[in-house]
């Protein structure tokens, strides 16, 4: 007898998916695609064609083509390059001291203890405020030469404002932002295992070298997010600027968003203040694309980014 080989049944190919069911499930979708694209593009775009135009609403019929020259005279404008600066000082002091103070209250909330929902709402509380509320509350309660709070604890009458700008702004927005922080922090903190704690305690670990070693690492995600998100409004902090220092004294504590209000509202020049937020736009991208392809690698999903 001879045996027979026969081949292996082969499974048949799932048959492709009509196009259509792809198309159904992105149709709930598109009303609000369409909702961004007018609410953000479309102004966007008319900011760039208004950024190749010399227009001043005060001289009416000044409007014409003028090309790359409202750039060029931003970038020569000295106080431009002062907000930019002002921008960045802001921004990078005011996420790192509010990166540490959410790690120090998110660490001390991480343990029980009689009370903790109630301190949990009241350091919750400062992120809940509007920002121009939190901004008038500072200025009229904390830092009023005659009647604040700060000057009735270190003594003197100290005009904070006047003498202090940008790091009064900065104390406000550093107040503003930490509940934010804790709170990401946080969430890191209490989605540790346990049991990779206890291993160390059993190990004989102390409580520095638990943290430095286990608790820090896995918390270098949550900081990374709270530090891009902080980053990314605090960079157009306007609230705070235009009620409490107006960007003064001169301008000492204006930066980027303030200045373009200034430009455009005040100075009524259309032109060099869309080429100022067309700047911006680019240069707040290029730090989020940065900073997101930095994120995507310790998330080990940036595989499909290129």
């Amino acid at each position: 007898m001879t045996a027979t080989l026969t081949e292996p049944k082969q499974r048949p190919a799932a048959p492709p998916k009509p196009r259509s069911t792809g198309w159904r499930r992105r149709l709930p979708l598109l009303p609000a695609l369409f909702f961004v694209i007018l609410v953000t593009q479309i102004p966007f775009l008319v900011t760039v064609f208004y950024s190749f135009q010399s227009w001043n609403l005060v001289r009416p019929g000044s409007q014409h083509f003028v090309g790359l020259q409202n750039y060029v005279d931003v970038f020569a404008d000295s106080q431009f390059r002062g907000a930019m600066l002002n921008t960045v000082v802001l921004t990078v002091v005011c996420v790192f001291v509010s990166l540490l103070l959410g790690l120090g209250l998110a660490l001390l909330l991480d343990r029980q203890f009689l009370g903790r929902g109630v301190v949990r709402t009241l350091l919750i509380t400062p992120f809940l405020i509007l920002p121009a509320a939190g901004a008038l509350l500072w200025k009229t309660s904390m830092f009023h030469p005659n009647y604040g709070l700060v000057n009735f604890v270190f003594g003197g009458n100290t005009d904070w404002l006047s003498a202090f700008p940008l790091a009064s702004v900065m104390t406000q927005v550093v107040w503003q932002w930490t509940p934010f922080m804790m709170l990401l922090i946080l969430a890191g903190l209490q989605g540790q295992s346990k049991e990779v704690l206890e291993a160390a305690q059993v190990d004989g670990a102390g409580r520095w070298r638990t943290f430095a070693s286990i608790t820090l690492p896995q918390l270098s995600r949550y900081l990374q997010l709270a530090a891009l998100l902080g980053a990314i409004y605090i960079v157009n902090s306007f609230d705070a600027i235009y009620l409490m220092t107006q960007g003064g004294p001169g301008t000492a504590s204006t930066n980027l968003p303030y200045y373009i209000y200034q430009r455009a509202f005040e100075g009524f020049d259309i032109g060099q203040s869309s080429a100022m937020g067309v700047i911006v736009v680019v240069l707040t991208l290029i730090v989020a694309t940065f900073t997101l392809r930095l994120m995507f690698r310790t998330f080990d999903v940036s595989s499909g980014v290129k």
